[in-house]
């Protein structure tokens, strides 16, 4: 697959997943009611689960923002820039946030797959975090390639 295709599909894909984020996130009071109709555990503790999901959303879709802003300077060719350096570290703060919280979540409603969300949670935030560290080197070594030419 071309590169041009490649940065298109993963825009769109990208900009679906931040606007539904968006809507989810606001609809989770009706959601997570309509639901209780059929889970009974969800109708008992609604208000907890309304507050946690909708942290988990926020932070989802903060993420997903992040890798937005990021793309915008793929596309422009121009991906060593101190901006993305940021957006990484808020990236991993978030995915920690999320793995805090996810923690939280499963003392209220336990469920195997919580253990593995929070652990690729820990591990996606370890790994922003890394890369924002190569990242910073790489606009260093551009910033003073730049200033030599």
């Amino acid at each position: 697959m071309k590169k041009g295709t490649v940065i298109i599909i993963t825009k769109w894909l990208i900009e679906f997943m931040f606007f539904a984020g968006i809507v989810i996130t606001l609809t989770l009071p009706a959601s997570i009611k309509w639901l209780g109709n059929y889970v009974t555990y969800f109708a008992e503790h609604y208000a907890e689960m309304v507050l946690i999901y909708f942290v988990l959303g926020i932070l989802a879709v903060l993420i997903i923002g992040e890798l937005r802003k990021m793309l915008r300077t793929v596309k422009a060719d121009d991906c060593f820039v101190y901006e993305n350096v940021v957006s990484l570290q808020r990236m991993g703060t978030y995915s920690f946030v999320i793995a805090l919280v996810a923690l939280i979540r499963s003392i209220v409603y336990m469920t195997p797959a919580m253990l593995i969300i929070i652990l690729v949670f820990v591990i996606a935030g370890l790994f922003s975090k890394v890369l924002s560290f190569v990242f910073d080197r790489a606009v260093q070594y551009k910033v003073e390639n730049d200033l030599t030419i």
